[in-house]
């Protein structure tokens, strides 16, 4: 069987994860090419006929961010060729509601392309094969408000290798790190403000670029915290165990694959209760959910951390353990292959 993995992005949750399944996936026997193609926005009609050569001769194409998903699935299915759309994320605009009854008032042009146009040709595209969903919180939202067929969704999380079992040496001060792309809607915004709280001496490594970089920066000089911003790197699994704590500030997300990550290095996560997040870290147990947008709950989770370096320690390796157990990534692949054999099977 030859899978092809289609990506429009070179960095973020998607690359991640495609880094880790398709060795998996070849290792089982299937020839696996992995595809990154630029088209720079979903009117880049010149970018996407470029994918009829990409796609020649799969068995599968598997789509990984939203322009890959627009038009590879098309271009896939021209072909004659099986389908399977990973949804990663969602625009900005609909990812607070995952996980949550939250309904952000909208501008009207941007709910008329969100209700009018983008849901829509979802719910169109979902019909050409089967779309995974990392967290149940995103099957949820997709079948429901979105209104995409249920019978096409299928719930896959993501798996990732255990780097270590017990949490590093207790630093000083206090090692907080966070990786994400510097949007608003990851909210490091919000750690800053909490770290500007926190009594206790903290150091942030903050991982990662965006349209915020500058402000960020200049918000952390503001606010007098101590506080690295590395950019982008290439080596945040390295660095990651570098930390005592992960945090995940986000003000929306899915599955996220950072905090995976941080609990396959056995830190303890303070995170927010948006999307799949509960469905990894089990609050009081691998680490400690807080409220989106309240610094001040997130002030004190971190307060919290750096007082108790016994309950450091001990979410730390439960995190590792709940990793090695729910999320292994050969367990992963297995299921998505399968995915891929009954497809290939099937009329469909």
């Amino acid at each position: 069987m030859v899978v092809v993995y289609l990506l429009t992005l070179s960095r973020g949750g998607p690359v991640a994860h495609v880094r880790d399944l398709a060795p998996r996936v070849a290792a089982r026997g299937h020839d696996v090419r992995v595809e990154t193609v630029a088209i720079r926005s979903k009117w880049d009609v010149r970018g996407a006929l470029s994918l009829w050569r990409v796609v020649a001769g799969a068995d599968v194409v598997h789509t990984q961010d939203r322009r890959a998903g627009w038009f590879g699935r098309v271009f896939g299915r021209l072909r004659g060729t099986k389908v399977v759309h990973t949804y990663h994320g969602l625009p900005e605009d609909l990812a607070p509601r995952v996980g949550t009854s939250i309904e952000a008032p909208l501008p009207w042009r941007r709910r008329a392309w969100i209700f009018g146009v983008y849901l829509p040709i979802e719910r169109l595209l979902a019909r050409l094969g089967p779309v995974l969903v990392p967290s149940q919180a995103m099957a949820d939202f997709l079948a429901g408000p979105a209104r995409l067929p249920r019978a096409r969704l299928l719930v896959r999380p993501s798996g990732i290798d255990v780097r270590r079992r017990e949490p590093g040496p207790h630093h000083q001060p206090l090692r907080l790190a966070v990786a994400a792309n510097l949007e608003h809607w990851k909210g490091v915004d919000l750690l800053l403000e909490a770290c500007a709280m926190v009594a206790a001496p903290v150091h942030v490594d903050v991982y990662g670029d965006g349209a915020e970089a500058d402000a960020l920066t200049a918000a952390a000089a503001r606010l007098g915290v101590d506080a690295t911003f590395h950019g982008r790197v290439d080596d945040v699994r390295e660095r990651l165990l570098d930390a005592d704590v992960y945090v995940h500030p986000s003000r929306a997300d899915n599955l996220p694959i950072a905090v995976l990550e941080a609990m396959a290095a056995a830190l303890p996560v303070v995170a927010t209760r948006v999307g799949g997040v509960p469905e990894l870290v089990d609050d009081g147990v691998t680490g400690i959910v807080v409220a989106p947008d309240d610094p001040s709950a997130l002030a004190q989770a971190i307060e919290r951390l750096a007082a108790d370096d016994g309950e450091r320690v001990a979410m730390g390796r439960a995190g590792a353990a709940r990793v090695a157990e729910h999320f292994d990534p050969d367990e992963t692949a297995a299921a998505v292959v399968q995915v891929y054999e009954e497809l290939c099977a099937s009329s469909r």
